[in-house]
């Protein structure tokens, strides 16, 4: 309970830390002292300073009063707080996934090429997955340059190209073909925007 409290503090006063620091901003950058805002606003002085010292959390009417004088939507500075939190829960989950998606594109290749048990089709099958996999994630990315888009989506290709470089080796990298999947993966991740501005 005391912890479930504990989170609620913080969240408000996260809330009241942002809400104060864009009052103060705004207040700046209009070319007001709180002085001023105070007397245009008809507010106390000591309250308009210990809102943006985040003693005090601005309600009601004083909140719509200094919304007033510094000409700004309420909604901007309560939508602030909560549009910075998702942006990073949505960090967080792209992470995730990125992670999650280059760990599934290696085991895909490595099984293919590396695997004991892998025949000549199996590994002509990772090199068309090699070029088909990083091709649709071109296709759905085609604004990120060449460079984020193979760091983002090939980081896995290139930690799996240095794992197997200590484990084995390059002769068994390159003679199992899976280090060629991995050069033609990372190649099409890397050039692939280029590609497809061509065929269009």
């Amino acid at each position: 309970m005391n912890e479930l409290l504990l989170l609620g503090l913080n969240k408000s006063n996260k809330q009241m830390n942002l809400i104060a620091k864009k009052i103060s901003e705004i207040r700046k950058s209009k070319g007001l002292t709180q002085e001023e805002l105070a007397e245009r606003s008809k507010i106390n002085l000591r309250t308009i300073q210990r809102i943006e010292n985040s003693e005090s959390e601005p309600r009601g009417k004083t909140l719509n009063l200094i919304c007033d004088v510094l000409q700004i939507d309420i909604t901007e500075l309560i939508s602030a707080e909560e549009s910075r939190t998702n942006n990073i829960g949505t960090k967080i989950i792209n992470g995730f996934f990125l992670l999650a998606l280059n760990m599934v594109l290696m085991g895909l290749i490595g099984y293919l090429t590396l695997d004991s048990n892998a025949n000549p089709n199996s590994k002509f099958g990772g090199v068309i997955l090699s070029f088909f996999l990083p091709y649709c994630i071109v296709t759905l990315t085609k604004k990120m340059i060449g460079m984020e888009r193979m760091l983002k989506f090939g980081f896995g290709y290139i930690t799996y190209f240095i794992l197997i470089m200590i484990m084995h080796g390059f002769p068994i990298g390159f003679g199992t073909g899976l280090f060629p999947c991995l050069l033609i993966g990372l190649s099409v991740l890397y050039f692939g925007g280029g590609l497809i501005k061509y065929l269009d």
